[in-house]
C-alpha cells in the first residue's frame, strides 16, 4: 500500500546512534500523512480490542474510557536477550520460593530497614505473628514479574540487565496479551504483511490464569472462589478484568473486595478458612497492598493479617511480598547468596548473576560511607530506591545528590539502597498517549517477564515463565509506568 518495507536496523550501533523502530526507515518516521493514517488506524484497533483503561478525568467510571497507551510501531529487542529473559525468569522463580521460605535470611537482611521504613516494618510484623502461631497453609502460589533494560555496555554490545523483580500485584499480563494484535493490524494496515507475521503472541494472562485455576484445585474445595483484594479506585480495572474472564471461563468464580471489606465482612471458622460475604476464599489474588496509602487505618493491617492467618492461598504470601523489597533484592545480590541456594544447580545460579548489576547497601557503616561518596560524586552513576513498589518511586540525579546529604549521617539511609544505573539504548517511536499530541519520541524499552509458580512444602508443583510485557517511556523520563502516565505498551519485534 505504501512501499517497500525499508531495511532492518541491527541494534548494534556507535554510543550517538539511535535505534529506529526496525519495520520503520527514518524518513517513514517524517511522514506526516502515513503516520496519521496509521495513527488513527491503530487507536482504533486498540479499543476494538479491548486495550482500555479508564481515564484520568473520571477514573471511577467505566462509562468513560479510552486506550490505554501504547507505542505506534513495535520496538526492537534483541532475539537473544529476549529468549535469555525467559530461560532466566524459572530461576528467578525458584529463587523467590526458596527465599520466601527461609526466615533467617529475611530477618536478617531486613534488620535494619524495619528499623526506619515503618511501611515495611508493619509487613514485618505481620511476617513475625504468622511464623509464631504457624503456617495454616503449605501451597504458595507466585505471579511475579522481572524487568529489565538492555544495558549498552562499554563495546556496545546489549546486555539483559534486571531492574527488579516484582512479588505482588505484577499487571498488564491482560492488556499486554492484546497489544500484538494491534500491531500486527498497524502493520497490515500498511501492507506490511510478512513483517506483521512475524510479531510474537503472548501467553501472559493465559499462564497466570493457568496458576490461580491449579492453585485452586489444590485447595481442594469446588465452591470456593478467588478474591481479588483491589484499590478503591482503579483505572487499569480492564486488565483485572481480562484475568477475571480467564477465570471464569473455567468455572471459576472471582469476586472483587477492597481491603476495608475483609475486616468489615470477612471470618475464620475453626479450620481457619477464610470467608467473605459467606464465600470461602480458595486463592486471595492481591492488586493493592503494596503501598503505604493502602493501609491508611489500623483496620486495613488488621484485614491484611486476618488474610495471612488463613488457610487461603495468598498470591503473595507475607513472606514473598517481602522478597520484593529493593534491601532484600540488594542483599541476594551479594557474592554466595543466589549460590547458596542454587548448590544443587550452578547453571541456575550463573544465569541469575549475569542479570545483575551494583545493588548497594548504604547502611550505616564503611560500606554504607564509601557508596554513598561515590554517589554523591557521580549522581547520574546511580538510582536511589525506596521499599516501595508500583513506579515513580525512584530518585536520580541532582535530587539523589541532596537527598544523600541529607540523610548520610542517621540511620534513615537504611530505607534505602543504591543502584548502579543502567545505560539503555534509545529507540523513536511515537507514543499515543489519550489527549496528548502525536510527537516522535526518543525511547528507551523495558522488558518484563512474567513468571508463575506453586510449591506446596518446598516442592516445586509449576514453575513457568508464560509471556512477557513491554513498556516503552520517552528518554525525558527516568521513572514511572504505564498506569503513572509516562510508559506505554508495546511489543517486541525480534531482531
Amino acid at each position: 500500500m505504501y512501499g517497500k518495507l525499508p531495511s532492518l536496523i541491527v541494534p548494534r550501533v556507535a554510543d550517538s546512534e539511535v535505534l529506529l523502530p526496525p519495520v520503520a526507515a527514518d524518513d517513514v518516521l517524517h511522514n506526516s500523512s502515513l503516520i496519521q493514517q496509521l495513527t488513527v488506524a491503530a487507536k482504533d484497533a486498540a479499543l476494538l480490542r479491548g486495550v482500555l483503561m479508564r481515564t484520568k478525568e473520571d477514573p471511577s467510571s467505566t462509562e468513560s474510557t479510552s486506550y490505554a497507551p501504547f507505542s505506534l510501531f513495535p520496538s526492537p529487542v534483541p532475539k537473544k536477550l529476549f529468549a535469555q529473559a525467559h530461560e532466566v525468569q524459572q530461576d528467578f522463580n525458584m529463587l523467590v520460593d526458596r527465599i520466601s521460605q527461609d526466615s533467617k535470611f529475611l530477618t536478617k537482611a531486613l534488620a535494619s530497614t524495619i528499623e526506619v521504613d515503618e511501611f515495611t516494618a508493619g509487613l514485618f510484623r505481620i511476617y513475625k505473628q504468622v511464623l509464631e502461631e504457624g503456617i495454616t497453609q503449605p501451597i504458595n502460589l507466585g505471579i511475579n514479574r522481572s524487568d529489565y533494560m538492555f544495558d549498552r555496555g562499554t563495546d556496545h554490545s546489549p546486555s539483559l540487565k534486571q531492574i527488579e523483580i516484582n512479588t505482588i500485584a505484577a499487571s498488564y499480563a491482560g492488556l499486554a496479551e492484546r497489544v500484538p494484535d494491534v500491531h500486527r493490524h498497524v502493520l497490515n494496515f500498511w501492507g506490511k504483511s510478512d513483517e506483521a507475521a512475524k510479531i510474537l503472541s503472548n501467553n501472559a494472562l493465559k499462564g497466570i490464569a493457568e496458576g490461580i485455576a491449579k492453585a485452586c484445585q489444590m485447595y481442594g474445595s469446588s465452591e470456593a472462589v478467588v478474591l481479588f483484594l483491589v484499590e478503591k479506585v482503579t483505572r487499569n480495572i480492564f486488565d483485572q478484568r481480562c484475568l477475571e474472564m480467564e477465570l471464569w471461563n473455567k468455572n471459576i468464580r472471582v469476586i472483587r473486595r477492597q481491603t476495608l471489606d475483609i475486616y468489615e465482612r470477612g471470618a475464620l471458622d475453626d479450620e481457619k478458612r477464610l470467608f467473605v460475604d459467606g464465600y470461602e476464599v480458595a486463592v486471595v489474588y492481591f492488586r493493592t497492598g503494596y503501598n503505604p496509602e493502602d493501609y491508611h487505618d489500623e483496620v486495613c493491617w488488621d484485614a491484611r493479617l486476618l488474610i495471612e492467618r488463613s488457610k487461603a492461598i495468598k498470591c503473595p504470601d507475607i513472606a514473598t511480598q517481602l522478597v520484593g523489597t529493593k534491601k532484600v533484592q540488594q542483599e541476594i545480590a551479594r557474592s554466595g547468596v543466589v549460590e547458596k541456594y542454587f548448590s544443587e544447580c550452578p547453571k541456575s545460579a550463573e544465569r541469575i548473576r549475569a542479570t545483575f548489576v551494583g545493588l548497594y547497601s548504604i547502611d550505616e557503616g564503611p560500606e554504607g560511607d564509601e557508596i554513598i561518596t561515590k554517589a554523591i560524586e557521580d549522581p547520574e552513576g546511580f538510582v536511589l530506591k525506596p521499599q516501595r513498589e508500583g513506579g515513580g518511586n525512584n530518585i536520580f540525579g541532582e535530587e539523589l545528590k541532596q537527598l544523600l546529604g541529607n540523610i548520610k549521617d542517621g540511620p534513615k539511609r537504611s530505607a534505602y539502597i543504591l543502584m548502579e544505573r543502567i545505560k539503555p539504548q534509545t529507540v523513536k517511536n511515537y507514543l499515543l498517549h489519550p489527549g496528548s499530541a502525536l510527537k516522535l519520541s526518543e525511547c528507551v524499552v523495558e522488558l518484563g517477564v512474567f513468571g508463575v509458580y506453586i510449591s506446596k512444602c518446598r516442592k516445586m508443583i509449576m514453575n513457568e515463565s508464560p509471556g512477557h510485557l513491554l513498556r516503552t517511556k520517552s528518554r525525558e523520563f527516568a521513572d514511572g509506568g504505564v498506569s503513572a502516565g509516562v510508559a506505554v505498551l508495546d511489543t517486541p519485534y525480534l531482531t
